[in-house]
């Protein structure tokens, strides 16, 4: 059963989740696009919309490599802040690099339980196969 931080976690995933696709799309399509009316670069936000049902299903497994997968939007955030000449352009890759941030810690966090009972079990089955072993 889940506690209720557990709880708060996964929503946390699934608001900042959902919250980088609407702001990568309205990033490159309508607030500061690479080329007036828009760019193909709005399509970074699909790769984003795979996951949604996993995390929304609580999957531990999509939990797990969108937490790595995410990171590549960290990097693309803080590149463009750094790089991008528009102000606007600026603070929404710093947006984004924050966005990311809250999904991992919140992925991350609702995982560790699930990890910290597989090790247990892990440990727990070693010792036995290690009892059953011994002459």
């Amino acid at each position: 059963m889940e506690s209720r931080l557990q709880k708060f976690f996964h929503l946390g995933a699934i608001g900042s989740l959902v919250t980088l696709i609407f702001w990568c799309l309205a990033w490159e399509l309508a607030l500061a696009p690479l080329k007036p009316g828009g760019s193909w670069l709005a399509l970074k936000a699909a790769p984003l919309l795979l996951p949604l049902v996993g995390v929304w299903k609580r999957d531990v497994y999509t939990l797990q490599w969108t937490s790595m997968m995410i990171l590549l939007y960290f990097t693309e955030g803080v590149v463009r802040c750094w790089s991008d000449r528009g102000q606007l352009s600026a603070w929404l890759g710093w947006g984004e690099a924050m966005i990311v941030v809250v999904y991992f810690v919140c992925a991350i966090m609702y995982v560790r339980p699930y990890k910290k009972a597989a090790k247990q079990m892990a440990r727990e089955l070693l010792a036995k196969v290690k009892e059953n072993t011994v002459p």
